[in-house]
């Protein structure tokens, strides 16, 4: 593998965790909400990977292969007074989990910040081996 072909990887990844990135925001945003545009309770998303590879087979970095709906029942509260509420009286809210959200977006945040370290490394290497050669 060469210094180039870290620039194709880690790229796909920074583009892949920005992705994954705005998904736990919209699912942050959705979080108490009641019904979404379907009028049906917000579901969480997920985002799915899947290993991309070169044409001679080599990893060539990675892609966002989906998103996916939690299927987790949504969280339900006793409240007659609601308009969404149900027969029984309950309104059942999204099946968003903050905590989880919050872990899931520290983890995408620091893969964010360790793939654009991978490039600024390599291309500082590649700058100083462009100097080795002049002197």
């Amino acid at each position: 593998m060469s210094l180039f072909n870290l620039f194709t990887i880690s790229g796909s990844a920074v583009s892949a965790q920005s992705k994954r990135l705005n998904v736990v925001a919209s699912n942050l945003a959705n979080a108490d909400s009641v019904a979404g545009p379907d009028g049906q309770p917000y579901k969480a998303r997920q985002i799915n990977f899947a290993t991309e590879l070169a044409s001679n087979g080599e990893t060539a970095g990675v892609r966002v292969s989906g998103i996916t709906e939690t299927q987790a029942p949504g969280r339900r509260v006793h409240d007659p007074a609601h308009p969404m509420a149900g027969e029984d009286g309950y309104v059942t809210h999204s099946n968003v989990n903050v905590v989880d959200e919050m872990v899931n977006m520290i983890s995408a945040s620091r893969s964010y910040q360790n793939n654009v370290e991978v490039m600024n490394t390599a291309r500082s290497l590649l700058a100083k081996t462009l100097q080795m050669g002049q002197g």
